[in-house]
């Protein structure tokens, strides 16, 4: 093992290191002081961030796993950002929250990380700040919730509360029946049950390498969620042996697995705006081209909402992620490694698709060409510079690059990407 760097805080016999030590006794035996490294848990739960409520519990497995590997594991809360709660947008705060864990992680005598998040801006927030900070770290994503049923049909929450409330509008369901349908909605912990940001980064974080292989997409409250948690915490204290950072994860090669990855599952476009943010903090070379170059002939393989028909614990009973990667191997960077050190290309043999109305064969894609078409425009020559150019007839806003799903070949404005030019600094 490496020198740890908690050691820095704890090691020797000079009044510095006897304060840190005493302070953190409080029940940590001697040997917590002697060699044994570290492990901060990057916490996002919050009664504040409904999809995240439940992290505390899967903090609990994290830990056992850090203890049992020889670790010592600590609960640190971090800033967390409810989607459906934080006004005016919680993409306002991403910035700041990554910001404030970066410093937090700087700041405290630990040796490695595990990232616990889950609600849309809180996955991309931690992974911005471990590819600043650069220590060992791994993500456990908190999962999608289970499936709720109205009218005995199956609930995508989001989409379908637009959907029952135009019926209101309609005229086609009462208001009551609209009412009783709201404790139908969210019947279980965790996060948004459709393909939106949220099961999109988890599944971005596992295309990058930064999870143990398997978990993205482990509803939340499946035992085997904890499980796996319990095998990343012992992870973590195999990474900080290893001196396995994120700069050795998150290279271009992995950006690339991620931007298929995105292409066949049908991925929030809101995925481009964060990759492009983790990206400029690991000091990764990625731009708008790439996702319209990598992206282009890659087949849209899963059927899900908002756009399709079935949702995330379809997916995963189906075959999950691994299921998906499986028949588009031959698309991914077979260079791009893992936490485990090992390739992704090498964890997906032996992945199964078990429902092919959810995952579709590669031979019989929803899409053939199915990754994110970035749009481009330049200002008339007669135009002054000082305004901007005209709206494209098929787009929206005034201009700019813009990217779109080729699926719904809907635009959206790219002209004001929320990108982060922060750099690494190692500890």
């Amino acid at each position: 093992m490496t020198d740890l760097r908690s050691a820095q805080w704890y090691g020797g016999d000079d009044r510095n290191a006897y304060i840190h030590r005493a302070w953190m006794r409080r029940g940590l035996p001697d040997s917590a002081f002697s060699g044994r490294p570290h492990i901060a848990i990057a916490n996002t739960a919050s009664d504040l961030t409904p999809c995240n409520m439940h992290l505390n519990d899967v903090a609990e497995s994290v830990k056992a796993g850090v203890w049992e590997a020889g670790g010592v594991p600590l609960n640190l809360p971090v800033v967390s950002i409810g989607e459906t709660q934080v006004r005016p947008t919680a993409m306002l705060w991403r910035n700041l929250a990554a910001m404030a864990i970066e410093e937090m992680l700087r700041a405290n005598p630990i040796d490695g990380v595990v990232l616990l998040g889950g609600c849309d801006k809180t996955i991309p927030a931690l992974l911005m700040a471990a590819a600043s900070v650069d220590l060992p770290a791994v993500v456990v994503p908190g999962g999608p919730m289970l499936t709720g049923h109205f009218r005995g049909t199956p609930l995508g929450c989001g989409t379908d509360v637009w959907r029952l409330s135009e019926e209101v509008r309609a005229g086609t369901l009462s208001q009551e029946a609209f009412m009783r349908s709201e404790s139908a909605m969210i019947r279980s912990r965790g996060h948004c049950n459709t393909m939106g940001t949220a099961s999109a980064m988890a599944s971005m974080a596992e295309a990058l390498g930064m999870t143990l292989p398997g978990i993205a997409g482990t509803p939340a409250p499946d035992s085997r969620l904890l499980a796996l948690s319990h095998e990343t915490g012992k992870l973590a204290v195999e990474l900080v042996a290893a001196g396995r950072r994120p700069s050795d994860v998150l290279t271009k090669a992995s950006f690339r697995n991620a931007i298929v990855t995105l292409a066949a599952i049908g991925g929030s476009t809101n995925a481009v705006v964060h990759l492009l943010a983790i990206a400029g903090r690991a000091g990764v070379d990625l731009t708008l081209d790439d996702f319209d170059r990598v992206g282009s002939g890659v087949p849209l393989l899963v059927d899900l909402q908002p756009a399709g028909r079935h949702l995330m614990d379809d997916l995963y009973r189906a075959g999950g992620l691994h299921a998906v990667l499986n028949e588009v191997s031959d698309l991914l960077d077979g260079a791009a490694i893992t936490v485990t050190g090992r390739p992704l290309v090498e964890h997906l043999a032996g992945a199964e698709i078990w429902d092919e109305e959810v995952i579709r064969r590669r031979a019989k894609p929803l899409l053939d060409d199915a990754g994110i078409a970035v749009l481009k425009e330049t200002s008339p020559p007669t135009a002054p510079s000082s305004s901007p150019p005209p709206p494209h007839p098929s787009c929206c806003g005034t201009g700019g690059a813009r990217w779109s799903s080729r699926a719904s070949r809907t635009c959206t404005p790219a002209s004001t990407l929320p990108t982060s030019t922060w750099t690494r600094r190692r500890c």
